[in-house]
């Protein structure tokens, strides 16, 4: 994924990728003990101001990546007047699976399983519930439900294009999330626009347009990225009609 780096630079930041997990891990755990006030003081939000105004208007979306902390992403809720949610994939394991709930089900935002999330949010709107739904979306779907494929850093892979779904089909505004990790146990978050009215857009205009705000988050600092969760694994899988949205805007 970083072929423009020579081989010594990547083999430092893979070694700084390890550190930064090593952080990641202890990070988590400290995650159930952190006050509101302690939290505020690591994770920091440079414009909170733009979600403020934004929530009033309509149900946001952040989408965010495997970058820098990502689990304290859930304390956004403490500056919101809208109900938090953090969507996310159930885990195999019972117990990993009550621990991540927990983590997230800090201050007060509800955890959201990801096959739950249309249903939940179409009732929200109903019953006039804004909601704020957090959602890291660079992860790797399936070669058996991979719907479209796209360059990311370089390689073609398949994209989840679901994030991008909930937006066009109920008009949610969509927002990318940049997490940057100032040091050790420090954080500052940054909402960077993508589409503030989700049905105005066209097919993967807002999928695409994440993938290169990732890109270049990425490439700012890597060794920041969650390498081990393999991203690229299906590389040079592509159908001969890669790219092309098998359900669109599904």
């Amino acid at each position: 994924a970083l072929p423009e780096r020579s081989e010594s630079d990547r083999d430092k930041i893979e070694r700084e990728f390890y550190r930064h997990l090593c952080d990641l891990l202890l990070e988590m755990v400290k995650t159930m003990h952190l006050s509101k006030k302690e939290v505020a003081r690591r994770y920091r939000i440079k414009n909170i101001e733009y979600l403020r105004a934004l929530e009033k208007e309509r149900s946001v979306l952040l989408l965010c990546t495997h970058f820098a902390n990502w689990e304290w992403n859930t304390s956004i809720n403490n500056y919101v007047s809208s109900n938090g949610f953090a969507i996310y994939q159930k885990i195999g394991n019972p117990y990993f699976d009550r621990l991540i709930r927990k983590i997230r089900a800090k201050w007060n935002t509800e955890p959201l399983e990801q096959k739950e999330t249309v249903k939940r949010i179409i009732k929200n709107e109903k019953q006039g519930i804004r909601g704020v739904y957090g959602m890291v979306s660079d992860q790797s779907p399936m070669m058996s439900k991979a719907q479209y494929w796209s360059e990311f850093m370089g390689i073609k892979v398949p994209i989840f294009v679901g994030a991008e779904g909930l937006a066009r089909k109920l008009d949610l505004a969509a927002v990318f999330l940049k997490v940057t990790k100032v040091k050790r146990g420090y954080y500052e978050a940054e909402f960077i626009p993508i589409a503030e009215k989700g049905s105005s857009t066209e097919e993967h205009e807002i999928t695409e347009q994440f993938l290169r705000l990732a890109e270049k988050q990425i490439r700012e600092k890597p060794e920041h990225y969650l390498w081990t969760h393999r991203r690229w694994k299906h590389r040079g899988k592509a159908p001969e009609d890669a790219g092309v949205s098998i359900q669109a805007g599904s």
